[in-house]
């Protein structure tokens, strides 16, 4: 099997380079791993103990990022490697300080994983949920080097378990040890029988968490809020605005409202500016103004959602009607509510808090109107909503520590 799987892999890498030259996006996936090597050269010595932590994409950064942090704190004297398999990931987080060295992950190639490892030297190699690469995994075992699957999460739909996954549960079973996020992953393992298991639950978890014991004050939100209450959405879609901006048209109560979309280029923020008719202003504009007096703010920039949404009494989270869900722990963690789209199968904490009632799913414009009226008139209704949230979150931390308490045992 490793012989069509390696034919596979180098006829996707010629392939990939000729659709690179059609695709921005894979052009930059073909681009970025060209200098990985000299990278890896001038940043590594034989000398460097080393830790390798590799994530597909943005989301899997995120996951991982509290053990990251962690691992810094207690092994200060290690080199941090974070690889990206996603172009999504590695250009938003290349320039990230929580690794010593970022970087693309050369593709799963044996030449390739044999010059990574050969360069790297890793004491520990770590990966985040789906990340499972036959040859990467099967050389780091003939090495004995230790290596772990974190926040993994799986069902009965995936390979693994079906007649024909032989080849890819023997590429799992090379892993060290996997910490999964549910009792159903663990389940389903023990009838592969993969013994090597831990519940942790969910890192994200923790990553949220952390927000609570930062600053997260913003002047200008403050201004901008005054004595009224507040209602954020985050991470939307032309698809949650067509839901959200009749409401804020025709509301009369004291609510301010912020937006801040997903897509921030000029003429999708103009677009959505131009289809609301109350006093609106967007974040690039408020220098010199008395913010104060105006009833919409758009968020036109990156980077400060996860601030803005504990100046929220209600918050929507955008995706459920288009692409897929954005990030529902954010807010939550804050202690509020979150409405979102009818869209959330397979987030299972969307799904969890579904199933509690701290987050709730609008289909329309007259379903979303009636659940913010309800929320705007009936504070019990709020109030409960918001401490299903926030115990959800509570509940659910610590996934960091015992991973680096398993980890401590292999440094």
């Amino acid at each position: 099997m490793y012989f069509f799987y390696n034919t596979i892999i180098s006829v996707a890498a010629i392939l990939l380079r000729v659709i690179a030259l059609f695709s921005p996006k894979i052009s930059l996936f073909v681009k970025g791993r060209k200098d990985v090597f000299s990278a890896l050269r001038k940043n590594i010595s034989a000398l460097d103990k080393t830790i390798w932590i590799h994530v597909a994409s943005l989301g899997e950064f995120e996951q991982g990022l509290p053990v990251i942090e962690k691992l810094k704190s207690i092994y200060p004297k290690y080199k941090i490697l974070i690889t990206f398999f996603s172009p999504s990931g590695y250009e938003v987080k290349k320039n990230t300080t929580a690794g010593d060295i970022v970087t693309y992950l050369p593709l799963d190639t044996k030449k390739n994983v044999l010059q990574f490892l050969n360069t790297v030297q890793p004491e520990l190699a770590i990966f985040v949920k789906y990340e499972v690469w036959p040859n990467y995994l099967r050389e780091l075992q003939k090495r004995k080097i230790p290596t772990i699957l974190l926040s993994a999460i799986f069902k009965k739909e995936h390979i693994y378990f079906k007649t024909y996954g032989g080849f890819m549960r023997k590429t799992l079973s090379k892993f060290t040890h996997i910490f999964v996020q549910n009792d159903t992953s663990k389940e389903l393992l023990d009838t592969i029988n993969y013994e090597n298991v831990s519940i942790s639950g969910d890192t994200r978890f923790d990553r949220v968490a952390e927000i609570l014991r930062r600053d997260n004050s913003l002047d200008f939100i403050s201004n901008f809020k005054g004595a009224s209450k507040c209602f954020i959405t985050g991470s939307s879609w032309p698809e949650d605005e067509a839901i959200i901006t009749p409401y804020i048209n025709q509301c009369s109560r004291n609510v301010k409202y912020i937006i801040a979309p997903h897509n921030i280029k000029a003429d999708h923020i103009l677009a959505l500016k131009t289809s609301i008719n109350k006093a609106v202003i967007c974040y690039s504009e408020i220098q010199n103004k008395n913010i104060a007096d105006y009833d919409v703010l758009i968020i036109d920039t990156i980077g400060l959602l996860t601030k803005i949404y504990s100046y929220a009494e209600i918050t929507y989270v955008g995706g459920g009607f288009s692409t897929g869900l954005h990030n529902t722990l954010e807010p939550a963690v804050f202690g509020v509510p979150v409405i979102i789209g009818p869209n959330f199968s397979g987030f299972k904490e969307a799904e969890d808090l579904v199933k509690l009632k701290g987050v709730l799913p609008v289909s329309s414009t007259s379903e979303f109107e009636k659940l913010m009226n309800k929320f705007l008139e009936d504070s019990d209704f709020l109030k409960t909503t918001s401490t299903i949230n926030k115990n959800y979150v509570q509940n659910n931390t610590g996934a960091s520590i015992q991973i680096l308490d398993y980890i401590r045992t292999l440094l």
